[in-house]
């Protein structure tokens, strides 16, 4: 192995690649839409989340109000308007029609729209807010998921891999890639 020189950075976010979600909140009536990449899986009994939401942001607002949100994830094809999302503020229009996007209710949530676009829409209640200095995380119950039917295989299992994801690395928006191996692979008995 080639000895390769380390180099030493000043601390940051450094860490990716990330989902590049968007996230819907509020009301069918009074909605918007945020785009963020520091979201992702904090336990799994049972399922929760998070989402962390810079205070000054409209959003923030509305998920102290509402105290739900979705997490939509997007098709690569979405990611022109998924970047327009997170350049636009909720507070100058309505990021749905900026964006061009249709609202569908969420099945589990009281009032929250979900993105009809995106393939996967992840419901969540918020069950605690935490203040950490420049975002606020919140921590979030997840209620409900719905796939589009194309990405349910016949055992109701979903197969996102033609769904054709993005991920989020650093100021730069990339497709999900090609399959590297499966949980367990590494210690799975080969066959005979």
């Amino acid at each position: 192995m080639e000895n390769k020189k380390k180099i030493s950075l000043n601390p940051g976010t450094l860490l990716g690649p990330l989902p590049a979600a968007l996230v819907s909140l509020g009301t069918m009536d009074k909605s918007n839409i945020i785009t963020v990449a520091w979201t992702g899986i904090i336990n799994s009994k049972p399922p929760m989340t998070y989402i962390s939401v810079r205070l000054e942001r409209y959003s923030h607002r509305l998920l102290l109000e509402k105290g739900e949100f979705v997490i939509n994830l997007p098709s690569s094809d979405l990611t022109r308007r998924v970047d327009l999302c997170g350049m636009k503020t909720g507070t100058k229009g309505d990021k749905f029609k900026i964006c061009g996007f249709n609202k569908l209710p969420a099945e589990k949530l009281e009032d929250c729209p979900v993105i009809a676009e995106c393939p996967v829409n992840i419901e969540c209640r918020v069950t605690e807010v935490k203040h950490l200095g420049s975002h606020d995380m919140f921590m979030a119950e997840i209620v409900g998921v719905t796939v589009d039917g194309e990405f349910v295989d016949e055992n109701g299992k979903a197969d996102l891999r033609k769904a054709g994801l993005i991920s989020y690395l650093h100021g730069e928006y990339f497709a999900v890639g090609r399959k590297l191996g499966e949980f367990g692979f590494s210690v799975r008995k080969k066959k005979q």
